[in-house]
């Protein structure tokens, strides 16, 4: 399968994303490369992609994707950028805009960068960079302008922050400049041809017929150690889900059900740390808990304490040890505190889950974990929490929904009455 990351550089109605085999993905953003339709033996090509109005694509997912057996291909916009940044790494960069980012004739995100429109048609409102500078070298070619003159127009056209790098911004600039007869000449050639100096969609269209040759070659998988940083194993998590019961949920969220509500989380968690304490790694052989806990301590402290191993969302003999106390309610029940965190964020001006309050989300995990407040810290070590700050901070987003729960439980014995 090709996943082609597009918009507004092609249209989805640009016919070679037509082709069998190809699916068709709006610009790329944070996370996107987790999805589970891709697979290892996939080809990506990544063309377009957000930044501005949410987070970017960030390097790591893609050497993630490429160590999964993925082939990226990047060109024209954000793709020719990271294929540049990661050539060394494996992934294929394919245009002229993708070579002079390697050969440093050009270095800026604002090159590629262009105002969208916000209904979910990605068409482009402004003029890139790169396109402006092919269009005035092509005068140059025609006579229209010599290379002095360009230059200068050049520099006053990049002065125009991009989301304001209209077709009409540009005319006014080039007839502030006294370069009116340029801008009519563009102005006709553009006329005769819609796409013409639009080297971004010269460049997209190269790196979906490189993908549909299938001539690319084997993704080159660069050692997770290398690369793999606790800020990736946060993303990766973040962004891990499945469907089940017919539910779409996250790993995350379920994980944090299991470690809040279910009363025997801490007997689950020290089956993970004995999980993970007879696991290989760099070489060393496995151990049990009991003896790699005698080799650190006098065996005075509990083994969760001690050991804080990462979580892999990522891992299925992983998932289902951590969440083998899980029950079908509480798959309902994660759905619909996600679905209340989601109104909440969408009807509270303001709401985030970082402003829930802190004293109450204390309270709540007192009153369930039935605690003292001297064992707090204590009981959420246990739980795989850490420590109590730690998870007044995971626990935050369930607070709309379980005090949706609390409500409604109080209208019902109100009713009852």
């Amino acid at each position: 399968m090709i996943h082609v990351f597009v918009g507004p550089t092609l249209p989805r109605s640009e016919p070679q994303l037509a082709a069998p085999g190809l699916r068709v993905w709006p610009p790329v953003r944070h996370g996107d490369l987790f999805a589970a339709a891709i697979q290892g033996g996939d080809t990506v090509v990544i063309i377009d992609g957000v930044y501005h109005q949410a987070p970017a694509l960030r390097h790591k997912e893609i050497l993630a994707a490429m160590g999964r057996g993925v082939q990226v291909i990047g060109a024209a916009s954000i793709g020719a950028l990271r294929a540049a940044e990661l050539t060394q790494f494996g992934m294929l960069g394919v245009g002229s805009i993708y070579a002079s980012y390697v050969q440093g004739e050009i270095d800026g995100d604002d090159e590629v960068a262009v105002g969208q429109t916000p209904d979910g048609e990605w068409d482009a409102l402004t003029w890139p960079v790169v396109n402006v500078r092919h269009a005035l070298q092509l005068a140059v070619s025609a006579g229209v302008l010599d290379g002095e003159r360009a230059a200068h127009l050049l520099v006053a056209l990049r002065a125009v922050y991009y989301p304001q790098r209209t077709t009409a911004a540009v005319r006014a600039v080039c007839r502030r400049h006294g370069e009116s007869e340029f801008a009519e000449w563009l102005a006709e050639q553009r006329a005769r041809d819609v796409h013409f100096a639009d080297l971004k969609r010269i460049d997209a269209l190269a790196a979906v017929r490189t993908a549909l040759d299938g001539q690319t070659p084997p993704a080159v998988g660069i050692e997770p150690r290398v690369w793999q940083t606790a800020y990736f194993r946060r993303w990766s998590n973040a962004f891990a889900h499945s469907r089940v019961d017919g539910l779409d949920l996250f790993t995350a969220d379920r994980l944090i059900y299991q470690q809040v509500f279910d009363p025997e989380f801490s007997t689950t968690w020290t089956a993970y740390l004995e999980h993970r304490s007879l696991l290989q790694a760099d070489g060393d052989p496995g151990l049990p808990l009991d003896t790699r806990l005698a080799m650190v301590t006098d065996c005075d402290l509990p083994a969760h304490s001690v050991f804080r191993p990462p979580v892999d969302l990522r891992d299925e003999e992983t998932v289902a040890l951590l969440l083998a106390g899980e029950t079908p309610q509480d798959r309902l029940d994660v759905a619909r505190y996600a679905d209340a965190l989601t109104l909440a964020r969408r009807t509270r001006p303001g709401f985030s889950v970082a402003a829930v309050r802190d004293d109450l989300t204390r309270r709540t995990l007192l009153e369930v974990w039935r605690c003292h407040e001297q064992r707090f810290d204590t009981e959420a070590s246990a739980r795989g929490l850490v420590c109590g700050a730690r998870a007044i901070e995971q626990a935050k987003r369930l607070m709309p929904g379980y005090l949706d729960d609390v409500s409604s439980k109080k209208k019902e014995l109100s009713g009852a009455r």
